[in-house]
């Protein structure tokens, strides 16, 4: 074999193994965190307070996941944030679906201005305008009510700038031949730019589900009667829920934090492709 081409091969298989070990590390950490919070929520109360704690639990109490959906109203949040999340979801959709297809295909006057209007939205977060969206909402006899949660989030600029990134990415000759074929604004929207964004869709919608799932700040503000608290506030609600016990419930918490997690993993195990597929074909344009 040739000296240089040997030479290379050795540096070759030293750079992959340096790759799969960096790999390999930064999996660890990254995981690490899910991995203590799913065995605190199996741990004892006295094992979680030991001085020195445990990486692997010693006894096994699966019951601290019945004793948060039982004792703290849990099964409630979930419902609550099954209806907030899928309201969301819904206006989201339509009204970044429309507005994308405004912004990719309109021909209108301002139209790019409009658009970095929109652009400049996503840098303006909820913590400097709740205070009027608040007030409207309360004159408006929304606070404590799934309108109150759900409104204020009708209209994302991230969804809005993907989806137009991605029906720009479209060949124009496929929405002329939707035009000679009868379509109109309508139609070319759901039968072919719709279908052909499939993967960005699953991508923004994906987002858009976790970034409601996850909502924690403005659901507080607006909901102050239990009725109507999601998981992330109740999450919060633990510790007083559970307060006046003898020790600390750090392991029904993290049971709790587990219950509100999962149904983000699960999504994202069987979805990830898509979200890959979908940001690289945003990006495109």
């Amino acid at each position: 074999m040739n000296p240089e081409t040997a030479i290379r091969k050795k540096h070759h298989s030293a750079g992959y193994h340096v790759q799969t070990v960096v790999a390999v590390l930064i999996t660890i950490v990254m995981l690490f965190p899910l991995y203590w919070m799913l065995a605190t929520s199996v741990k004892s109360a006295e094992e979680v307070q030991r001085v020195i704690p445990t990486l692997f639990p010693q006894s096994f109490h699966p019951e601290n996941y019945l004793n948060v959906l039982t004792r703290a109203n849990f099964l409630k949040y979930y419902w609550n944030t099954i209806v907030m999340t899928a309201g969301i979801l819904i206006l989201q959709v339509g009204t970044g679906t429309l507005a994308a297809y405004g912004f990719a295909c309109g021909n209108f006057k301002g139209r790019n201005v409009m658009f970095y209007l929109v652009l400049g939205a996503l840098m303006i977060p909820l913590q400097v305008t709740f205070i009027p969206i608040y007030i409207m909402c309360a004159n408006w006899g929304l606070a404590d009510t799934f309108l109150g949660l759900i409104l204020p989030e009708s209209v994302s600029a991230y969804y809005i700038f993907m989806m137009r990134n991605s029906f720009m990415a479209i060949d124009q000759s496929y929405i002329d031949a939707g035009r000679i074929d009868g379509l109109g604004r309508f139609g070319i929207i759901w039968d072919v730019l719709v279908p052909m964004s499939k993967a960005t869709i699953f991508t923004v919608t994906l987002v858009t589900f976790s970034n409601g799932w996850n909502a924690y700040f403005w659901p507080k503000i607006i909901a102050k009667n239990e009725v109507r608290r999601v998981l992330t506030v109740g999450l919060a609600q633990l510790k007083n829920t559970f307060a006046g016990q003898a020790v600390s419930n750090y392991h029904e918490i993290m049971a709790g934090a587990v219950l509100a997690v999962l149904p983000l993993i699960i999504l994202f195990m069987i979805f990830q492709k898509y979200m890959m597929t979908g940001y690289s074909k945003a990006a495109m344009k």
